[in-house]
This record gives C-alpha cells, sequence and structure tokens, in this order.
C-alpha cells in the first residue's frame, strides 16, 4: 500500500512539472513573438524553392523566416505567403517583396526592399480586417524580379527560341543555301571586275575632283560677279533712279498746274461754247446766203450785160402773120 501511494506522488509531481515545463514553453514563445510582427505576401507566381522556414532578408539581411504558404482561396492564382520578421526591420509604405534564389542549390528566399525614409510603416486598420488586410495582418505588395521574372518570362522566351530556329533552319535550306552561294559567288566576279578596272576607276575619281575644282572656281567667280553687280547697282543705277524719280515728280506737279488752269478756264470754254459758236453758226449761214445772191447777180451779169442788173429784162417784139 505504501509503495503505491509513492509511485501516485511521483506520477503526480512528474505531471506537475511537465504542466510547469509547458507554460514556461508558452510563455517564452509569447516573449519572442512579441518582437516579430508577421505580414501577407500574395504571388501571383510559381513560389517553387520557398518553404516554410525559408528566410526573408531586407536588402540582403537576414530578417525573418517564411511561417506558412497556402493557396488563396479566393483567387487561386495567388499563393499567399505569411512571413515573420523582427520587428527592427522598416516595413513601410513602398516595401516590396520579391522571389530570389539563393546559389543554385535549388533554395529560394523572400527578399524585401524598397522602403523610403520617412513613409509610414504598413499596418492595419483598427478593426483589423480590410481589403489591404484580409487576414488581419499587414500585405506587402510584390514585384518581378530574380528567379520570379525568370520563371513567367521562361514560356516567352522559349516559344521565341523555337520560332528562331524554325526561321533559321528555313533560312539555312538546300536551296536558300544554293541561292547565297550564287550570291556570293556574283559578289566575287564583282569585286575581281572592280579590280580589274581599278585604273579607270582612279581616272574617273581624278577627273571627278578637277570637275570639282572647276565648279568651286566657277562659284568664285560668280560671287565675285555678283559683287560686282551689287557695286553697279549701288554706284549706277541708284543715283539714275533717283533722277527719275525727280522727273517723275516734276511731271506729276506739271500735270497738276495744267489741270488747275483748265479749271480756271473752264468758264470761259462753257461760255465760248454757249454763245460764241452760235453766232459763228449764224455767221456762216449769213456768208452762205450772201455768197448764193453775189452768184445769181453774176449770173445775171454774165447773161443781160450791167443793164441787166438797173431794169427788168427787155421783153421780145412781136410780129402779127
Amino acid at each position: 500500500m505504501e509503495t503505491r501511494s509513492n509511485h501516485v506522488l511521483v506520477g503526480a509531481v512528474v505531471l506537475i512539472l511537465l504542466l510547469m515545463l509547458a507554460l514556461f514553453t508558452v510563455w517564452l514563445a509569447q516573449l519572442s513573438g512579441g518582437d516579430e510582427k508577421e505580414y501577407d505576401i500574395f504571388f501571383k507566381q510559381a513560389v517553387d524553392g520557398v518553404n516554410k522556414g525559408s528566410p526573408v532578408a531586407f536588402s540582403g539581411v537576414p530578417s525573418g523566416q517564411v511561417t506558412d504558404i497556402a493557396l488563396y482561396v479566393p483567387d487561386p492564382q495567388f499563393v499567399r505567403v505569411r512571413i515573420r520578421v523582427n520587428s527592427d526591420v522598416p516595413i513601410l509604405e513602398g516595401t516590396t517583396a520579391t522571389i530570389q534564389g539563393v546559389g543554385f542549390t535549388g533554395v529560394s528566399q523572400v527578399a524585401l526592399d524598397g522602403s523610403v525614409k520617412g513613409a509610414a510603416p504598413l499596418a492595419c486598420p483598427s478593426d483589423g480586417v480590410s481589403a489591404d488586410c484580409p487576414f488581419g495582418v499587414p500585405t506587402i505588395p510584390t514585384k518581378q524580379g530574380g528567379l520570379g521574372a525568370i520563371l513567367n518570362t521562361a514560356p516567352l522566351l522559349l516559344e521565341r527560341i523555337s520560332t528562331l530556329t524554325e526561321r533559321l533552319t528555313e533560312l539555312l535550306s538546300d536551296r536558300n543555301q544554293e541561292s547565297i552561294a550564287g550570291i556570293l559567288e556574283n559578289t566575287n566576279r564583282l569585286s575581281d571586275a572592280l579590280a580589274d578596272r581599278g585604273p579607270e576607276i582612279a581616272a574617273t575619281l581624278a577627273e571627278t575632283q578637277m570637275a570639282i575644282r572647276r565648279a568651286g572656281v566657277a562659284a568664285e567667280q560668280i560671287g565675285q560677279l555678283a559683287a560686282t553687280t551689287n557695286t553697279v547697282l549701288a554706284e549706277d543705277i541708284r543715283p539714275v533712279m533717283a533722277n527719275l524719280n525727280k522727273t517723275i515728280l516734276t511731271a506729276q506737279r506739271s500735270a497738276e498746274s495744267l489741270d488747275a488752269a483748265i479749271g480756271d478756264a473752264r468758264p470761259g470754254l462753257q461760255a465760248f461754247s454757249k454763245q460764241t459758236i452760235p453766232e459763228v453758226g449764224q455767221l456762216v449761214s449769213d456768208l452762205r446766203q450772201m455768197t448764193e445772191a453775189l452768184s445769181e447777180v453774176a449770173e445775171k451779169v454774165n447773161r443781160g450785160g450791167a443793164g441787166s442788173l438797173v431794169g427788168s429784162p427787155k421783153l421780145p417784139d412781136y410780129e402779127p402773120k
């Protein structure tokens, strides 16, 4: 009976010690967790090489680790990665996350950078849940870079390499190779022909140089002629133009004087046309009548002599039968 009581006592003591050890462990976990902060990262790409416990680096400095990886159920194309970092790491607005490979081991880490001095720390609203904090912790935005960028662009790169290979295969087909060989042969012939005509080409180039020099001399002479023409215009033509302008001005003044004289004589001309011209017409009419009368007198004198002007003409004698 006494031995049984000892076993019960020992068992009770062991259970109490285990319970105290568990409580102490939980207390240490809570104490250590108070110096760390958790964040969520939603990667729209494969997270190969990232596992629970993978390191988290801020600007290359180890700062925490990955605590959870899971698919984001509302949108399965995203992978949610929960990280825990030291509280003294400056996770500010503008901080971004990428996946970087570590050496050639196939292991990857989450890299953080982009914090700007003076920016506000990433935090959730007071209620703890929002569009930016769907799981109650702040969300760090992502950017493509490193392994993620390579993995995302790998299919496009492979497609372009395949297309380039196909085009190179078509370019290097038997028919194209024959064409290229013909082109090279024609090029060699052309080179040989140019080499044979080297002296002629040299002579042509020499003549071209001479022609260019002559053209330069002609251009210089044309410039001198233009300068001479400008001098002649300045010394001879301009004085003549000045005299011509004076003559035109004098003629204009004479025309103005003539217009003034005509204006002054216009009343006399009007009186001449209204009075003198009718009188002259009447005088001409009277002269015409006088001329007709004198013609009749002369005709009478010619017929009957001067006596016909005094008396009436003599009647012929009448003789009875």
